[in-house]
């Protein structure tokens, strides 16, 4: 691709969709439907994570072959987000995500069915590759939103998705254990089809952002990221941060099963819901965007991190101290995310489901990663060498951040 033919697709965008949001906005109902869409469909990927040994018994499996569930459906989210999400930019996302939605339900019905273990390997892979809405719902409410309000509007709804992460975990072990395993798949396809149902009904019609053919729209995620040092800047911010949650996270379940707090799966879970007050408070952060704050809000994110994982490594046999952690790491973490994507909204209109698909990829990439290290960290050393390698990664990231706040703040 020629940098003259970047440029020229840089400047497919129309002064319509922008005025045209500005007169309407996204009023609370709508932001709250958003959020409430995108949890849902996130929430599909960690359905499976409580019943990996019940579904292991049902299809007579072992443990260790049942895990390749979640990392089959993680993988499908991946091709989904960059095969998928920079759609948004070329169709008419009132009948794409509605249409993405109807293909996830139909995905989550054949694993309610799955006769084997092979079968429902597929249908999670298909679940991971369709279950992208939500990241197409973001680029859309920041579309949607009006100049003042899009901070706001992009952090509900961002925050809407995490905490279908963190709920999903909790209905699907309530939902198993009343009804069996099969029943949690029948639920969540019940849920997104209605949903789509739903959306069809209320989205409005937005014009497409570029005309560009399929494969040159793949080629040019990664020219919108060129184009822009403040985008590469937030995406290493992003991704760093993303690696240190999900080694927490990982740690922190190693944590809990051993002496001296020997916690049960399901005391295990109900920790999770200390995170669900922290992804809360942190729907807020958007707010800073919107009065001018983000790369101040971002920076102290990261420093909150950075006290929360000192704090936990110096302290962790006082359940106290690290249920505050938790807390404190969640609010910090998620606000530098929904900053960090609410100046991606705002850097170039044209692309926003281009950069989302950047944004997105980039936290996978990072979330693998700190899953790798937090297995291998402890190991090592156990709690301590996770948080000290977390407290590194954080120092960096504060680096960059200071290095390049002047870059973050052009946006």
């Amino acid at each position: 691709m020629t940098n003259k033919t970047m440029s020229a697709d840089a400047a497919q965008v129309s002064a319509e969709p922008d005025s045209a949001s500005a007169a309407r906005g996204m009023n609370r109902g709508l932001t709250l439907l958003f959020a409430l869409a995108g949890g849902a469909a996130v929430g599909n990927l960690y359905w499976a994570q409580p019943l990996l040994d019940t579904i292991a018994g049902a299809l007579h499996i072992s443990p260790g072959s049942a895990g390749l569930l979640v990392t089959l459906t993680q993988i499908g989210y991946a091709v989904g987000a960059f095969l998928v999400v920079p759609l948004g930019d070329r169709l008419n996302r009132r009948r794409l995500i509605p249409a993405v939605m109807l293909m996830s339900a139909v995905a989550l019905a054949g694993s309610a069915e799955a006769p084997s273990f092979a079968v429902l390997l597929v249908a999670l892979a298909l679940v991971g590759v369709t279950t992208v809405a939500g990241q197409l719902l973001v680029p859309l409410a920041g579309d949607l939103a009006r100049e003042d309000e899009r901070g706001r509007v992009v952090g509900t709804v961002a925050s809407g998705i995490l905490i279908g992460i963190l709920v999903s975990r909790t209905v699907s072990g309530l939902v198993a254990a009343a009804f069996g395993w099969r029943a949690v798949y029948v639920f969540a396809a019940v849920l997104t089809l209605v949903l789509a149902v739903v959306l069809a009904r209320v989205l409005p019609t937005v014009p497409p952002r570029s005309s560009a053919g399929y494969a040159r729209l793949l080629a040019s995620v990664l020219a919108a990221v060129r184009r822009h040092r403040s985008v590469q800047v937030t995406l290493v911010l992003s991704a760093i941060a993303m690696t240190v949650f999900t080694m927490f996270w990982t740690a922190l379940t190693f944590l809990l099963s051993a002496a001296p707090f020997n916690y049960s799966v399901s005391q295990i879970g109900l920790v999770g819901l200390v995170g669900l007050a922290g992804a809360l408070t942190a729907q807020r952060a958007g707010r800073l965007h919107d009065r001018g704050w983000s790369v101040k809000g971002t920076g102290a994110g990261l420093l909150l991190a950075l006290g929360s994982v000192v704090l936990s490594g110096t302290a962790a046999g006082s359940i106290t101290v690290v249920l505050v952690a938790v807390l404190l790491l969640d609010i910090a973490i998620q606000a530098v995310n929904v900053l960090n994507q609410s100046r991606l909204m705002h850097v170039e209109p044209q692309s926003r489901s281009r950069l989302n698909t950047a944004f997105v990829t980039g936290n996978f990439v990072g979330g693998t990663i700190g899953s790798a290290l937090a297995a291998t960290l402890w190991q090592t050393g156990g709690w301590a060498a996770v948080m000290t390698g977390a407290a590194v990664l954080l120092a960096i990231a504060l680096t960059i951040w200071a290095v390049g706040r002047r870059t973050l703040a052009v946006v």
